[in-house]
Parts: C-alpha cells; sequence; structure tokens
C-alpha cells in the first residue's frame, strides 16, 4: 500500500523482496557485484566499502590464547545456525578433518540443546568418515558473554555455505579467530566476502570448495602465524571500516538523502 513516498530495505533479510512498491536496497559491491548480480526489483544502492557496521558488545570477554598451543592439534569451529549447516557444508567440513590430521570440530548452536538433534548431526558427520572423539556439540549459552567465551576453544571459523554467517562471523573475528568463507552468488552467500574485505582478510576467501579447504588446512598448518592473527586480529578489527561506525553513518546518510533528493527533483507534488 507504500505508507511512504521512499521504501528502502536494508539489513535482516538478504534478497530482494519482489515488491515493486519496494523502490532501494541497500547493499555493496562485495555482497552484489555490480557485474554478476541476480535480478532485484528494487534499485541497488551500493555502499563504497561494507553495507553494514559491526559493534562488539562492549563487556566483551578478552581474547584467549591460542587453544591449540595446549591441545597440540587445532579445532575448527561453527556457531552459525543449524539451519545453515546443510550436507554439503558437513561433507566438505569431513574432507577437512580428514585433511588435517588429528584436528577437531566444534559446533555450536541452541538446535543443539536437543538431544535427538545433537545425536542426528553426530551421526551424519559419523558416515563421513569422522571419529566421534573430534567431535564437540554445544547447545545453547545463557548469556552472550559465556557464547563469546567459548571461542577460547576455537582456532579457526569455519563459515556456512550457500547462506554465510553475519553476526557470528563479526563475532569470530572479534575473538581473534580467523574465519574461512567460500564466494557464492547470491548474497547471502557473499556477505563473508564482505565482511572480510572490510577487515582486510581477502585471504580467507575461497571461490569454491578446493580453495576453502586449502585456505582451513593452510592456515591449520602454522600454529606461530595462528597465535599471531589470534593476537592482532581484534586490534586490526577495531580499526577496520567492519566497526568505523561515524564513516558507515555519514555513507548510509548520504545515501538516504541522495535518494531523497532525487524523489523531490521528480516529485510532481
Amino acid at each position: 500500500r507504500r505508507p511512504s513516498p521512499i521504501q528502502v530495505t536494508w539489513l535482516g533479510y538478504p534478497n530482494t523482496t519482489g515488491l515493486h512498491c519496494m523502490d532501494y536496497r541497500i547493499t555493496d559491491t562485495f555482497a552484489d557485484p555490480v557485474e554478476d548480480s541476480p535480478p532485484y526489483t528494487e534499485e541497488l544502492i551500493r555502499l563504497d566499502g561494507c553495507f553494514l557496521c559491526y559493534k562488539p558488545a562492549v563487556d566483551s570477554p578478552e581474547v584467549s590464547k591460542l587453544p591449540a598451543i595446549d591441545n597440540s592439534f587445532v579445532t575448527f569451529g561453527s556457531f552459525n545456525n543449524l539451519a545453515k549447516i546443510n550436507t554439503n557444508v558437513l561433507d566438505l567440513w569431513a574432507k577437512l578433518l580428514n585433511r588435517v590430521n588429528n584436528a577437531r570440530l566444534y559446533l555450536k548452536n541452541p538446535s543443539f540443546t536437543d538431544k535427538t538433534t545433537r545425536d542426528a548431526c553426530l551421526e551424519k558427520l559419523i558416515t563421513l568418515g569422522i571419529s566421534p572423539d573430534r567431535i564437540i556439540l554445544t547447545g545453547r549459552t545463557q548469556t552472550l558473554d559465556e557464547h563469546l567465551q567459548l571461542y577460547s576453544n576455537i582456532d579457526i571459523a569455519l563459515d556456512t555455505f550457500p547462506y554465510n554467517g553475519t553476526t557470528t562471523t563479526c563475532e569470530a573475528l572479534w575473538m581473534g579467530v580467523p574465519v574461512v568463507t567460500m564466494s557464492g552468488y547470491l548474497h547471502a552467500g557473499r556477505v563473508g566476502v564482505s565482511l572480510l574485505n572490510a577487515v582486510n582478510h581477502t585471504e580467507w576467501i575461497g571461490q569454491n570448495k578446493e580453495d576453502y579447504l586449502a585456505i582451513a588446512a593452510k592456515l591449520a598448518s602454522n600454529i606461530n602465524t595462528l597465535g599471531r592473527i589470534r593476537s592482532n586480529l581484534r586490534h586490526a578489527m577495531k580499526n577496520s571500516l567492519l566497526c568505523d561506525s561515524e564513516q558507515f553513518a555519514t555513507r548510509f546518510t548520504d545515501a538516504l538523502r541522495a535518494i531523497w533528493t532525487k524523489y523531490c527533483a521528480s516529485s510532481t507534488r
């Protein structure tokens, strides 16, 4: 019914609304490249840099020591919603564990609070050739602090596909954990590309499954490098485009003012 003369969709839903009464969609050139973008009913507004800004919790726990140092093995992990962890994702993660000797896989999401759901995921990984003693499944935590503290168990985070993480990726990076992602076709599968560009770590972006495996395995092969990444990542992120709220606010409001100015110029009021 168009209650507003201009209607804009932005963060929260990673696709077109399909509504011709929705005029614009705010994104960026990484999540929706100009040369390779699926059809939208909205006109895309591509902000310079990243289409979002991350504000970490002021009372976030400190970044922990790299767990691999004491464990003598690398732990891969993902705290993404179970709906994003499909069969193809589990299959690739199983291949990664088979490639990296003695590595563990730590998965945490609220669905694993349910034993039947947890057992089903465990059984799937076992059928893919992963020993159950290499798998840790954790359910819901009560507070954000408890949730973030669990990153002290993770050396390398693994993004999901074709639907990437967003807040989950930001939280992992904030806790000093590098995130390996894979560039997809749709916006939902390119959010990781946008976030990693914003923190200047494009080397963690794979273009295909083999790239993804190679990047994760390479990170796992050098504990000293992983330790340096963990020590420096929060500082680098804090000073990156991803956490620059003032610059983001300027870019965002400039975009809104531009479309309002365009509307006023073309209005026949």
